[in-house]
């Protein structure tokens, strides 16, 4: 084990205060994700949106962020992350500010698009210079930790901030929410956030950016569509036609000196494996999430903002998880942390797979076990594969952890919520289409028929639905356990890589960039 105090610089007082403002875009970025659950109706009501549009509405941030995470993530290694964070930034404000005032469905969706491309500078930008400025590895695995749980928090206060603002404020106001923290953020990185970037970057592969983007979106769009359809022709295609692209991209990163992808990333020890169970923990986290807020609004009958409001509930432990498990592992060997996370996250699965059709605090409490260990694993994976990348590499390696976390969102909702959709319509065979083929259809049935038929319709649709949910549980509980043993044998022996500083001392041939406030 490296001894951090002799080798590299402690962060003081300017580097947490920068982390702080590092945090802000993050956040953003993830409370995005969520903002649109409640504002969707008002939308509805003033711009008139097709079908079509109303989908391209929620999915085209998605999107854009998830196509462009590699290619920002390579450009800021290559034009300084500061420089991208500030451009990333700008490109967010005016964006918030377009999508507030949007006039048509058309003029949002555009909204949309840019609020995602300057999202996927932000993410990896923030994450990058989380690992240059904290050289000291127990204070960089705080950070990451501190990083992780600030971008799950995110995404649950999105849905509550937009029920709050929609009380006071027209559906705008859940954008322009973002425009004085994206001005905070302009003015106080170039005083507190020093520049860090590759010094020897090599060409930037202009090939490399379309054929990402034609890797990484029919993969997604196929896993997102077939978790709300099912498995369709034309989802199974795209996700073909993504894997096609995603070889023939990865071929080019194989045998290109400038490539985006650099192939030192995946020869450091732990970064494959790194990426590899962070994907495992988006898989769960996101998977788990499918279920429980239909849960809480269909089986339980709640409001949106009641069922926003109970969902922010499991944050409670999940703030603490993330530093206990950083302090822990400094103590403790970091593959037996991991592999513990995994195993609190499958109780937690293993808690869902009780819940019947009046479980709110069995549901509460295996929803936050589940998400304190994937928030512990995904802080100490991110944390290792950081570590182990290259300082100058640090924006492509953290745009590959985020990017595994979108492949990984995506594959849990469709592969858990396709099991349960399955048990689901098995259980409603014999019922009317409308109610066998989602629980929302179910629930509008039930409205219309009222009384005693509405009464059963609803009752023998609630428990389908909670049947299919203990299956996708105990599916995910296995799933989980045998990442723990991954993560036990992948992991173990591992030593923290050397910081920065230590780097650069015992090879200053290696051109390692050095932090600039100007």
């Amino acid at each position: 084990m490296t001894n951090p105090a002799a080798t590299a610089r402690l962060a003081g007082r300017r580097e947490w205060i920068a982390f702080t403002v590092l945090v802000l875009p993050l956040l953003l970025v993830s409370m995005d994700v969520s903002v649109l659950y409640f504002a969707i109706p008002a939308i509805t009501r003033e711009l008139d949106p097709s079908a079509t549009q109303q989908l391209w509405i929620f999915d085209s941030y998605a999107f854009a962020l998830s196509g462009l995470l590699i290619t920002m993530g390579s450009l800021g290694d290559r034009i300084g992350r500061r420089k991208l964070l500030l451009i990333g930034a700008t490109a967010f404000g005016i964006a918030s500010v377009g999508a507030g005032y949007a006039t048509s469905a058309e003029m949002l969706i555009a909204a949309r698009v840019l609020l995602g491309i300057g999202g996927a500078t932000l993410m990896p930008s923030t994450l990058a210079l989380v690992r240059n400025l904290f050289q000291d590895d127990k204070q960089r695995g705080k950070a990451i930790a501190l990083w992780s749980g600030a971008m799950t928090g995110g995404i649950a206060l999105g849905s509550v901030m937009s029920g709050l603002m929609l009380n006071h404020f027209r559906w705008g106001s859940v954008f322009l929410i973002n425009v004085p923290a994206m001005l905070l953020l302009l003015v106080l990185t170039p005083v507190l956030v020093p520049e860090f970037k590759d010094p020897a970057p090599g060409r930037f592969d202009l090939l490399s950016v379309p054929l990402s983007m034609a890797a990484v979106l029919p993969v997604v769009y196929g896993l997102k569509e077939i978790a709300a359809e099912g498995f369709e022709p034309l989802y199974l295609g795209s996700l073909a036609l993504g894997l096609a692209f995603g070889y023939v991209f990865v071929r080019r990163q194989r045998t290109r000196d400038d490539a985006m992808v650099p192939r030192a990333l995946f020869g450091k020890r732990g970064f494959g494996p790194a990426i590899g169970l962070n994907t495992i923990a988006a898989f769960a986290m996101m998977g788990s999430a499918y279920f429980t807020t239909q849960y809480l609004q269909s089986v339980l009958g709640m409001g949106t903002l009641e069922a926003a409001l109970w969902s922010l509930a499991p944050s409670v432990v999940i703030g603490a998880a993330a530093p206990v498990s950083a302090a822990l592992a400094q103590k403790v060997e970091r593959a037996y942390v991991i592999a513990g996370g995994f195993v609190l996250a499958a109780a937690g699965f293993a808690l869902l797979g009780l819940v019947d059709t009046d479980s709110l605090w069995l549901l509460l409490t295996g929803a936050g076990m589940l998400a304190s260990g994937m928030v512990t694993v995904m802080s100490l994976v991110s944390d290792t594969a950081l570590a182990s990348a290259p300082a100058e590499k640090a924006g492509s390696a953290a745009s590959l952890l985020e990017t595994g976390q979108e492949f990984g969102g995506a594959l849990g909702m469709a592969v858990l919520g396709s099991l349960s959709t399955a048990v689901y319509r098995s259980d409603l065979a014999d019922s009317e289409p409308a109610v066998r083929e989602t629980l929302g259809g179910a629930v509008a049935t039930a409205q219309q028929l009222g009384g005693a038929a509405g009464e059963q319709v609803l009752t023998l649709a609630r428990e389908a639905f909670v049947h299919g949910m203990q299956y996708a549980a105990w599916g995910g509980t296995a799933l989980l356990l045998g990442a723990a043993l991954l993560a036990a044998a992948l992991m173990r022996g591992m030593e923290t890589p050397a910081p920065p500083a230590a780097a650069q001392a015992q090879a200053p041939e290696a051109g390692m960039q050095v932090p600039t406030y100007n």
